[in-house]
């Protein structure tokens, strides 16, 4: 199996939580370009079939009694991985993990470390482990970042040994990995009573110099090397990067300025009819900076970035179930692929249009990533594969990180990225809880206001 290093260093891309090298997909499309995707082997959907796909009301949907339930499950399972593969002394967290307990590898990431952190005032919350322990478990992890985790301009690597802190694989100080770390710490700042928690995650905010990575050019640079200096591609057309931009625009000692923002492209995507902003990228593209900035009901100059997350899900369900002629394990309330594990190896699979090789893989996460824009459908697919692929595909940590029951194959393995995404985004489509503490940083919403975006004004009522 090649593993994701190995597919990592096979592909030449460095990348953060595996955004970077699809990032670099985005590259054939020009600048703010339109992209029709068509899939010539398959018909099209009618509009009244399409209707009858998707709730109207994203917003306004309620779980019921048995789906809170069940969410309460994986999300307590995936908090386990967080528990049990943190090194409770740094606050490191394993890249990925053994589904169904502990293993011996050392190998952590430092966004896995930020959901970590997001993840303990989750269960600190729902009281699923000690609180004094939980607390303590984050002042060490920001101790550990702030005075001992080599950094470069306040960046860290983006995989480290997760008992020293040392770089791994020779890999690159990852802007969008630190990112994700400290959504995680400024969530700790905000959520917990303690001025410890707020100075250490202060500390490492105001530490991080976003124009360093500017580099001379308007975009963001995606990551630095010892040997190399700067990495040649940029931050430069959707994909997860709201939050890198956001997070600098709001920073109140080292500052983008708003021009960063228009700086980087928007294609506008077309499929079925469908209009959305998108790249050549998997659905999670769609999914992070969502799992703690909240979109909803605000758009910038360009969009609403949250209904066009919506809009994407729905394409890419649409899209699954075209394939089902293909790999006829695809239905109603089984599909999602996004980059995961596979056979094969680490794939960048995903789509529309198609990416990778795809061979009827199911990869939770793209379901569970995608909650809060179409909830009724999302946990559907969820409880469709716990229910059915219980024995194989559900284990102490939660889901495995992907399956395919065409050729019987099942992870196993799950990988702390998207443990996370599944676990933030199936809090915020329950409570919103991590939408409502994160925004309460300031400095979140002065990115926000500097970036343009404003409160989408309620439809007028019908006369």
């Amino acid at each position: 199996m090649l593993s994701r290093r190995a597919w990592l260093n096979q592909t030449s891309y460095l990348a953060a939580g595996l955004p970077l090298s699809f990032s670099l997909l985005a590259k054939s499309y020009e600048a703010n370009g339109s992209t029709t995707i068509q899939l010539p082997y398959f018909a099209s959907p009618s509009s009244s079939v399409s209707s009858q796909l998707f709730t109207k009301e994203t917003k306004k949907h309620r779980f019921t009694n048995e789906e809170d339930h069940f969410l309460e499950e994986v999300e307590k399972a995936s908090f386990q991985f967080f528990w049990e593969a943190m090194n409770p002394s740094t606050g490191l967290v394993k890249d990925r993990c053994q589904a169904d307990g502990p293993d011996d590898r050392k190998v952590a990431s430092i966004a896995a470390a930020g959901f970590g952190l997001s993840a303990l005032c989750i269960a600190d919350q729902r009281l699923w482990q000690d609180p004094k322990d939980i607390r303590q478990r984050v002042r060490n992890a920001l101790r550990f970042a702030t005075q001992r985790l080599n950094h470069k301009n306040g960046f860290f690597f983006h995989f480290l040994n997760m008992d020293t802190g040392q770089r791994e694989f020779r890999s690159e100080v990852s802007n969008i990995d630190t990112a994700m770390f400290l959504c995680g710490a400024l969530l700790c700042r905000a959520y917990f009573d303690d001025e410890e928690i707020r100075e250490l995650a202060e500390r490492l905010y105001k530490r991080a110099d976003w124009t360093w990575f500017l580099n001379g050019g308007k975009t963001l640079s995606m990551g630095w090397t010892p040997e190399s200096g700067f990495i040649k591609a940029r931050w430069d057309s959707y994909s997860e990067l709201m939050m890198l931009y956001l997070l600098g625009l709001g920073s109140p000692t080292h500052p983008l300025e708003p021009e960063t923002w228009h700086a980087w492209a928007r294609p506008d995507f077309e499929f079925h009819s469908l209009h959305y902003l998108g790249s050549k990228a998997p659905l999670f593209v769609h999914q992070y900076s969502h799992a703690w900035f909240d979109f909803r009901g605000k758009r910038d100059d360009y969009t609403d970035y949250f209904t066009n997350s919506v809009i994407a899900t729905k394409v890419h369900k649409l899209w699954c179930l075209e394939l089902a002629k293909q790999f006829p394990d695809y239905s109603e309330n089984l599909w999602g692929i996004s980059a995961s594990d596979s056979a094969r190896g680490y794939q960048a699979w995903g789509g529309p249009p198609p990416m990778g090789n795809l061979d009827g893989s199911i990869v939770p996460c793209a379901a569970g990533g995608s909650l809060p824009f179409l909830p009724e459908e999302t946990v559907a697919v969820l409880r469709k594969i716990r229910q059915t692929y219980e024995k194989r595909a559900w284990h102490k940590y939660g889901f495995v990180d992907a399956f395919n029951p065409l050729t019987n194959w099942y992870n196993p393995d799950v990988l702390g990225i998207d443990a996370g995404i599944t676990l933030l985004m199936a809090e915020n489509a329950r409570t919103s809880f991590v939408w409502e503490y994160f925004m309460r940083n300031e400095e979140m919403k002065t990115g926000m206001t500097r970036a343009g975006f404003r409160a989408i004004p309620p439809p007028a009522p019908p006369k």
